[in-house]
């Protein structure tokens, strides 16, 4: 059956990009609302944004949704990994402001508010998109593809110049809580030379040490270093179950992506539902169900480190 929170829960943060305090609230919603955001600073006209596929506007640093009115919210790629990774699939975001906390970096504290927060089943079963053909979508050489598979899994390949990240490679399957246990506490990464480059445009003015991975060569910038070895590509996984849990419910499906980021993730859901016979909508059965992700997380499996 679906879930929201048993209760509201409260974050303070600033926005990555534009630098600037932001109070965010997940409230419950009833069965069958999905994930909504609603921009409260926003008195006059349309305020309301939905967490879908088909209002994402193309950006390369993070997830931004867009209403017919103009109203947005941006980088919600972190909150929407959380709701998917702990198997929230109705909630209501109220945000005074165009962009989400980044708090650490990561889905973290996310976690930790949902969960402290409790879920509760609601009487409606959970409707997932079930992958019947693979599809692919490719940009230079980055590429994304969604294949058949009995259950979520994510595969992703990240190569980078800079010796502290360098090539990593690491495919997980997304059941019995994984997302919490092995993603939910990396952080998001980026080059000093990058971070140096947005700056001059205006870009990542709330970005710190203490919520980013900042690397410069084969040196880690960021106090305390590493939470993994891999963090870089957990985090892109991450990215990836966040950006794929706007198709509407969770998917049955195995993910792969190679240097893949938020726009080819989007454009892949896009060429999904555009392409005859590539999906189907089920039910989940109590055997489904078991296997989606968020399916039995508790407590104890969020990270220490984090």
């Amino acid at each position: 059956m679906q879930n929201t929170l048993r209760t509201s829960v409260r974050f303070l943060g600033q926005g990555l990009h534009s630098g600037k305090p932001v109070r965010m609230t997940i409230h419950p919603a009833s069965a069958d609302y999905g994930i909504w955001f609603k921009r409260t600073d926003i008195l006059l006209g349309d305020r309301m944004v939905p967490a879908r596929w088909d209002v994402v506007e193309q950006t390369a640093l993070c997830t931004r949704i867009v209403n017919g009115a103009g109203v947005s919210v941006s980088t919600i790629e972190h909150v929407m990994a959380a709701l998917a990774g702990t198997g929230v699939h109705n909630a209501l975001i109220e945000i005074d402001g165009p962009e989400v906390p980044i708090l650490d970096g990561s889905s973290a504290e996310f976690v930790r508010g949902i969960l402290r927060a409790g879920l509760v089943k609601q009487h409606a079963p959970v409707r997932a998109i079930e992958i019947l053909k693979p599809v692919t979508v490719t940009r230079g050489e980055a590429s994304a593809t969604l294949l058949p598979s009995a259950h979520m899994q994510i595969d992703f390949h990240i190569d980078f110049a800079d010796r502290a990240i360098g090539v990593q490679d690491k495919s997980l399957v997304m059941s019995n809580g994984s997302f919490v246990r092995e993603l939910c506490d990396s952080r998001t990464f980026c080059r000093q030379a990058d971070v140096d480059a947005m700056h001059a445009q205006g870009l990542a003015l709330g970005g710190t040490l203490e919520n980013a991975v900042v690397v410069d060569g084969d040196k880690v910038l960021s106090p305390g270093g590493l939470r993994h070895k891999d963090e870089a590509v957990r985090h892109k996984m991450l990215d990836a179950l966040g950006d794929l849990y706007l198709a509407g419910g969770p998917i049955l499906g195995r993910y792969v992506g190679a240097r893949a980021g938020h726009s080819l993730t989007n454009e892949l859901l896009r060429q999904v539902f555009a392409t005859p016979g590539a999906f189907r909508v089920v039910e989940c059965n109590a055997e489904t169900a078991a296997i989606l992700p968020g399916a039995g997380v508790h407590w104890a499996e969020i990270p220490e480190v984090a």
